[in-house]
């Protein structure tokens, strides 16, 4: 049970809430959409984190997305500042921006179970 929580799943749970607050009320760039911080991963030796994220109602325009990376990137170093306030670690992780698309698959594939399910009870019905 020791092990089930290690070190650095704790701080990459910290990093995502400060970051999801940080994000929404203190990063002021127009190219940014609403985002979900869906993950952060730090690895072990806390060199970085990589951050995992969705954009809200944006998530089939790709000029979208890429202007919402270019924005997040641009505010890495802030974010990272901003995160070494807030959350007391010696060595703040560099921070790596990754768009999350799982969600996106996600419905994507509900959407098409959803279309087997009424196809197959079509079929049952003509029979």
């Amino acid at each position: 049970m020791a092990g089930e929580f290690s070190r650095t799943s704790r701080i990459g749970d910290q990093l995502q809430k400060e970051l999801a607050s940080i994000i929404q009320f203190e990063v002021k760039d127009p190219r940014l959409d609403i985002i979900t911080v869906n993950e952060v991963r730090v690895a072990k030796d806390l060199g970085y984190a990589d951050i995992y994220y969705t954009v809200l109602g944006k998530d089939d325009n790709p000029e979208a997305l890429a202007e919402n990376q270019a924005a997040l990137d641009s505010a890495r170093g802030f974010l990272r500042r901003r995160l070494s306030q807030e959350v007391k670690l010696r060595v703040m992780p560099h921070l790596r921006f990754h768009y999350d698309n799982s969600v996106l698959n996600g419905a994507r594939m509900s959407a098409l179970i959803d279309e087997a399910v009424r196809a197959d009870n079509k079929n049952s019905d003509s029979e």
